[in-house]
């Protein structure tokens, strides 16, 4: 079968034809796998029977990412001075896995055939070896290489492992949650499982503690950006993977998905008791999210049980103290979890725009001035009442702002119960 590669822009050709100058070439992996289901794929892997040192010497911006397991980060500029980058990895074949994460060691070979045969689904497994010369070619072409029925699965919609899908799930605990990801069709909908990986999925669940929690939480990010990522996450569930990667945490498939990610995860999660902070920190350090994932989560699991106020000081505060990322993603996380938020977003649309922008007015020391009040807490507070205020009514000049003084009670009031800006 010849697959058409005309459509190859010229960096990806003159990294094809410079290997094939050499030695040999092949494009494999989710390129391959994406052209053959007739969709659009960013990233291109290369396998080729050049050592890394050889890769590396013809081309001489190269990176070693992985020389170990033979891979070189490739970079090539075309005639346009466009910077084209791809993996490249020597054929090779994996010694056994004994700490079930990856190969004790790795044999560089020259046999595509067996390169192949070590990879995880057949849907992955299979190769396109380019004609010669694709630069200035008019209708390039390559030969497919499918050797393990790769095509047949795509076409049927199944997921299935290169060879025993118990040694091959066996092998790399990471699998099992790659297969999931692999679920995902699109437009189209799931995969099935192969019954035999089903069975070596629900088997071999105690691998799971040997994989790395940032390789768990890259991939569940993957999946949760899937355009059928609840349904993936049901599959999850029914499979028993979250009783491993988040234990004790409440999963709640229930919801409308979001493009978000972290907000993907705020809601699966949102039926944790625990507040905020808590959860997060839980979460956080079961899948190592970093800081500002951290923050995100915990932000949204406060908005849970919140009704959104569509008053109009309440929508001049969210507007003033939320950023475009943390307002959308707020919005999201209320709409996956049933909120209607069309009036709320109607009410932003129409109040969203601050006459004096979302800084105070008047700073401590012009309040100081006024007021006799030296500088802490008191006047901290005051300051930030003002500021609420401020906002809420919209108020655009410092003297405004300062008239307030006469309407607020700051000195014989607790100033612990007055309120500074924020939301909700």
């Amino acid at each position: 079968m010849d697959v058409d590669l005309g459509d190859l822009c010229e960096g990806a050709r003159i990294v094809l034809d410079r290997l094939g100058e050499e030695g040999d070439a092949w494009i494999v992996g989710g390129w391959v796998r994406d052209r053959i289901a007739g969709k659009d794929s960013q990233d291109m892997d290369v396998a080729t029977n050049l050592i890394p040192s050889e890769v590396k010497s013809t081309f001489p911006r190269s990176i070693m990412v992985g020389e170990e397991f033979g891979t070189v980060l490739v970079r090539v500029e075309d005639s346009e001075g466009i910077d084209f980058q791809c993996e490249v990895t020597t054929l090779r074949k994996d010694g056994g896995y004994t700490d079930g994460r990856r190969p004790d060691n790795v044999t560089f070979g020259n046999d595509i055939a067996e390169d192949l045969a070590r990879r995880d689904f057949t849907i992955n497994s299979m190769a396109i070896e380019p004609m010669k010369e694709l630069v200035g070619a008019e209708c390039p072409s390559g030969r497919l290489i499918d050797l393990h029925d790769g095509v047949k699965d795509l076409e049927s919609g199944l997921l299935r492992t290169v060879g025993q899908a118990e040694e091959r799930i066996g092998e790399d605990g990471l699998r099992i949650v790659r297969a999931f990801r692999f679920l995902d069709m699109g437009e189209e909908g799931l995969r099935e499982f192969d019954p035999a990986l089903s069975i070596a999925i629900s088997c071999n669940l105690s691998m799971l503690s040997k994989v790395s929690k940032e390789r768990i939480w890259n991939e569940l990010q993957r999946i949760l950006s899937c355009s059928n990522s609840m349904r993936i996450v049901e599959s999850m569930v029914e499979h028993g993977i979250f009783e491993e990667i988040l234990p004790g945490i409440s999963i709640n498939t229930n919801t409308d998905q979001s493009d978000d990610n972290i907000v993907n995860l705020a809601l699966i999660c949102r039926d944790e008791v625990a507040d905020g902070p808590e959860m997060s920190d839980n979460i956080g350090s079961l899948l190592r999210l970093s800081r500002k994932e951290v923050s995100a989560l915990s932000s949204l699991h406060e908005c849970r049980k919140l009704d959104l106020d569509p008053s109009i000081e309440s929508v001049r505060r969210f507007s003033a103290t939320m950023s475009d990322i943390q307002a959308s993603q707020i919005l999201d996380y209320m709409r996956g979890s049933g909120t209607d938020t069309a009036y709320f977003e109607s009410e932003l649309e129409q109040n969203s725009h601050l006459k004096a922008g979302s800084g105070p007015l008047v700073d401590g020391s012009r309040i100081s001035e006024i007021t006799g009040l030296e500088g802490g807490k008191r006047l901290g507070r005051l300051k930030d009442w003002l500021h609420r205020i401020q906002v809420e009514r919209d108020l655009s000049r410092e003297e405004e702002v300062v008239e307030l003084l006469t309407e607020l009670d700051w000195e014989n009031s607790d100033f612990e119960e007055w309120q500074g800006l924020s939301w909700p």
